[in-house]
């Protein structure tokens, strides 16, 4: 079959970058090529043109692959509402909510709908670069697997193993998964990649020939750490921006136990004349912020009372009474409200909450989950926006007859009667250039107009050029081909 998986001897070492770059790297050698994630878990979603939604991180492989994200790139994604609970996406809707316990049970069941995904992908495409979850290692997770080999050899896919030598211990964790194998799954990996090297890679030779002789398995390169990485919108919560510069338009983001779709956040952070600032659970919002914005959030009502612990509500009051401005994007905008009410229980425990009380608005919590791309005007600057609905929950109040946007003629989010508080649904709406220029001008931040897309595709090729000059990217492609 045209197709070949990266599957990781750990959490985060890097397969989505590597699966981005491969991607970038055929669609520049004329191959057409799709990327595809069995199982995926995470709170940062983009929502498809054939309109489901999917993980982050395959809708920007689609991007490198020069295509639109579909619903097939992704079909079954794990949304996590508390320590021990999720939300189940197949094929772009929502499912059902369970424990991670009750999952085990359901999983056997979505191999179908994972193989129906991929057949279809791979009918449309001449290659289809799969990227595995977690680690082939987690044997005691093999029973019922639909994330690494347990799909690896139902559709009889070759898989490339990386380790991650940022961490230290790449060699155990390679050799490591080589012992725990069956010797089935043994057979599916067809070679070996090593990422994240720091300095002088010929340092590593005797690690990476020990590794090949240990496992049988062939080399297909040592992948320096990626220095560009931090301009690609980012899926796992770990990557969050780092604070900007020490100077400028000073926005406050709230790091929410539950945030969300926080790739909101990513052109912001890479705006000159605005310093972007993510505030920790503990520490106290600085009280020199002249934007704070509160992220969505996959369980509302529970990161109200996560605010509230942090004392973050205190804050925030503060900031309103120096005269600053508060945004609340998605979640947070239900926060900002009167009330949120889940009379079903759809996030969580049914039951009301009292929202922060900066908005004249009321949320209530419905089955029915809103999954659109939309492109409207912005009310304040009367500039073209551009975004995405992913939420639960119908919000209505006085303050929406002062939207933050028209969307189809229809008034979206809402704005306190002084124009400091701010409510949207929309996400990605800091993505189109103008209105986040416009926007950031409207409350007083000096910044200039930068490329914000653009700046996303160049780096896109540079990662592919980077992975061309550091691994065998032909012997990849010809095990996918």
């Amino acid at each position: 079959m045209p197709s070949l998986m990266i599957q990781g001897a750990g959490s985060n070492v890097g397969k989505s970058l590597l699966v981005a770059g491969l991607c970038r790297a055929a669609k520049l050698r004329g191959l057409s090529v799709a990327p595809f994630k069995p199982q995926n878990m995470s709170n940062n979603a983009a929502v498809t043109h054939d309109g489901g939604e999917i993980g982050r991180a395959q809708a920007l492989q689609a991007m490198a692959a020069g295509i639109l994200p579909m619903i097939d790139m992704n079909p079954v994604l794990l949304k996590p509402e508390s320590e021990t609970g999720a939300q189940v996406i197949v094929q772009g809707q929502r499912v059902a909510t369970v424990r991670a316990r009750d999952y085990a049970a359901l999983k056997p069941k979505l191999l179908s709908p994972v193989l129906e995904s991929f057949h279809r992908l791979r009918a449309r495409y001449d290659v289809i670069l799969v990227e595995g979850a977690g680690s082939p290692a987690e044997v005691n997770l093999r029973a019922g697997d639909i994330a690494n080999m347990g799909f690896a050899v139902a559709a009889n896919v070759p898989v490339v193993l990386v380790g991650d030598i940022d961490r230290g211990g790449v060699i155990a964790q390679m050799v490591g998964t080589y012992q725990v194998l069956s010797s089935q799954d043994r057979a599916m990996i067809a070679g070996f990649m090593i990422n994240k090297f720091r300095g002088d890679a010929s340092l590593f030779d005797d690690g990476y020939h020990l590794i090949a002789q240990s496992t049988g398995w062939p080399g297909f390169g040592v992948v320096p750490f990626f220095d560009q990485a931090h301009l690609l919108p980012a899926e796992d919560a770990q990557d969050l921006p780092k604070a900007g510069k020490a100077a400028g338009f000073k926005v406050a983001v709230l790091t929410l136990s539950r945030i969300a779709n926080f790739d909101d956040l990513d052109p912001l952070s890479q705006t000159k004349g605005v310093q972007l600032m993510m505030v920790k659970p503990g520490q106290a919002i600085p009280g020199d912020s002249n934007l704070i914005i509160i992220p969505g959030s996959k369980s509302t009502r529970g990161d109200l009372a996560f605010l509230r612990t942090q004392g973050w509500d205190i804050d925030i009051a503060a900031h309103v009474r120096r005269g600053g401005f508060v945004l609340g994007i998605c979640g947070g905008y239900q926060m900002l409200g009167q009330t949120i009410s889940d009379p079903m229980g759809i996030e969580g425990p049914a039951g009301d909450s009292q929202g922060l009380g900066l908005l004249n608005v009321n949320t209530v919590m419905t089955s029915n989950k809103n999954l659109s791309r939309v492109q409207g005007l912005h009310c304040a600057s009367q500039t073209l926006i551009e975004g995405y609905e992913i939420h639960i929950g119908e919000t209505q109040g006085l303050d929406r007859n002062r939207p933050f946007a028209k969307i189809a003629g229809q008034s979206e989010g809402a704005t306190s009667p002084d124009g400091r508080i701010i409510g949207s649904y929309l996400h990605g709406m800091f993505q189109e250039d103008n209105f986040r220029v416009a926007f950031l001008r409207q409350l007083g931040a000096i910044t200039t107009q930068q490329n914000y897309s653009a700046t996303v595709d160049v780096t896109l090729d540079a990662l592919a050029a980077h992975m061309e000059r550091t691994c065998d990217v032909a012997g990849l492609l010809g095990l996918a081909r």
